[in-house]
């Protein structure tokens, strides 16, 4: 006979599939990273020739940076890799740690629809005044502000989706399982 593996909670399992969905988001940031430096590079290599410049890799990496980030800000929550101090809940029994985890993960929430919602806001007003950047390329602004703006949008469906998860799970105290969602990846990972 042979010993049947407890299955995963469910919990556990939504907010694996939010880390695989935020692990390809990150490699597409990060080509988009990559892109932009061969941009750079490019410009800084014909600035040197009698070609001249391109022009616009300063503002286009700006865009860049600014939507690789708020995309990244999700990607770093289902990694743990957020910047913590955990010396107090790093003591506490497996039960406190949580409680500490789920303020957390609310804390997070709460200011990710909270920046989405005046996100929008500014969105809103770009799109209403049809506004362009005051550059030589005249971006359209609605373009780099709408992945700027879906990136928190993301932050804020995936920090909720991972609070529903912790609070699931805290209702049947399962500590471990919470912990694996949002505990310190330090803690988790023994060190």
């Amino acid at each position: 006979m042979t010993p049947t593996v407890p299955a995963t909670p469910l919990p556990v399992r939504i907010a694996g599939a939010l880390g695989q969905v935020n692990r390809m988001i990150a490699i597409v940031a990060g080509i988009a990273l990559l892109l932009t430096v061969a941009l750079i590079l490019l410009e800084i290599v014909l600035r040197q020739t009698s070609v001249g410049s391109i022009g616009g890799s300063d503002e286009i990496s700006g865009y860049v940076m600014a939507g690789v980030a708020t995309w990244g800000f999700a990607f770093a929550l289902s990694e743990r890799a957020h910047v913590r101090i955990d010396l107090i809940q790093a003591r506490l029994p497996k039960a406190g740690a949580a409680i500490f985890d789920i303020f957390a993960l609310a804390g997070i929430s709460a200011i990710a629809a909270l920046v989405s919602f005046y996100a929008w806001d500014v969105l809103a007003k770009t799109l209403a005044r049809d506004s362009h950047a005051n550059t030589p390329l005249a971006t359209p602004l609605w373009i780099p502000q709408s992945i700027w703006f879906a990136g928190w949008v993301w932050l804020a469906i995936v920090s909720v989706l991972l609070l529903a998860c912790v609070l699931a799970l805290a209702v049947k105290r399962d500590w471990t399982g919470i912990d694996e969602i949002a505990g310190s990846s330090t803690e988790s990972a023994g060190t």
